[in-house]
């Protein structure tokens, strides 16, 4: 596996003069950050993220789990499964990775969380990792679990902490997929991750207890974080992930109104602090701009014009950085 992770060219890509220069250059000390990436169900709301940061991350193919992101602060990139990474992270192969808080969990794993990213496969909520009993179950709660009792997970070592605090002497299986389907024929229960209970419930499931509430985590290794400039670069990259998630679902509006007309304009404008008020050229009014969430802004638009704005211009919003 230390092979495989090592350093080298992407196949079938051609990389840039430029970024051969990035990966010399002395942002982060000696060389350039090693981040890994979560490959799967993360994967696409990964690169999204990355993209909308300005990190676009770029490969040859969809199954190419080498890559490269044209920043100076990152010398090399790989896209690997994310109950793989809090452990590569841990053992130096890697600077930095993104993955959940349920395999930094479940792997034991010894790392620096440089913080949370509100995003998961589908929404912004985290997910949870749930054990979930047929739905015509009598048991509503794990403490009334019986003894012998059999569950099938992915989550083996955080299964095994949760039923022993409970002292339940359960059998747990090792699920390589498709855990919710083993219920009831194969096994009396399951541990499984779930957004939104939707797809438990259709499998005839219901939750009982939730193990853990996990986000996505931006990981660093332990060595690496005592190196001042690696540690500036991970901050400073954290720092765009989180501006651009922060501009998810806002946009600025700006307008022209006014005098007599402004206060009932501000009554109907939300503002993350207040908005930014500047006198016309001439005294004519005033400009006024804030970031509001896109979600209302259909309704919004046309009530500041009832209210006597004018020129109302609404704008994209690609980073909110506080």
């Amino acid at each position: 596996m230390k092979d495989e992770v090592g350093p080298g060219p992407i196949a079938g890509q051609g990389v840039s003069e430029q970024h051969r220069a990035m990966q010399d250059s002395d942002v982060t000390g000696s060389r350039g950050l090693r981040l890994v990436l979560p490959k799967g169900s993360l994967e696409k709301a990964t690169f999204d993220l990355f993209e909308a940061a300005d990190l676009g991350v770029v490969r040859s193919s969809g199954v190419d789990y080498r890559a490269v992101v044209d920043d100076p602060r990152i010398g090399e990139v790989r896209i690997l499964r994310p109950q793989e990474i809090p452990i590569y992270v841990e053992k130096g192969l890697f600077d930095l990775g993104i993955t959940g808080r349920d395999w930094i969990e479940e792997t034991g794993a010894d790392v620096v969380s440089l913080g949370e990213l509100a995003y998961s496969k589908v929404t912004s909520n985290p997910i949870r990792v749930v054990l979930a009993v047929p739905a015509d179950s009598p048991v509503d709660d794990a403490r009334d679990l019986p003894q012998k009792m059999s569950i099938s997970t992915e989550y083996p070592q955080l299964t095994r902490r949760f039923v022993d605090k409970l002292g339940i002497d359960a059998d747990i299986q090792l699920s390589y997929g498709a855990t919710e389907a083993k219920v009831p024929d194969i096994v009396d229960a399951v541990v499984e991750i779930t957004e939104t209970g939707r797809a438990l419930r259709a499998a005839g499931l219901k939750i009982i207890s939730t193990l853990l509430v996990s986000r996505t985590e931006l990981i660093a290794n332990r060595e690496s974080v005592k190196d001042a400039g690696m540690l500036h670069a991970m901050e400073q990259i954290m720092t765009l992930l989180i501006g651009a998630l922060e501009a998810r679902g806002k946009v600025l509006i700006k307008l022209n109104v006014t005098k007599a007309s402004l206060p009932a304009v501000l009554d109907l404008l939300p503002s993350m602090k207040s908005p930014t008020i500047s006198e016309l050229a001439g005294g004519g009014g005033y400009a006024v701009e804030t970031v509001v969430p896109k979600s209302n802004v259909n309704v919004l638009i046309p009530d500041l014009k009832d209210a006597g704005a004018s020129d109302i211009v609404e704008i994209p919003i690609a980073k909110v950085v506080h």
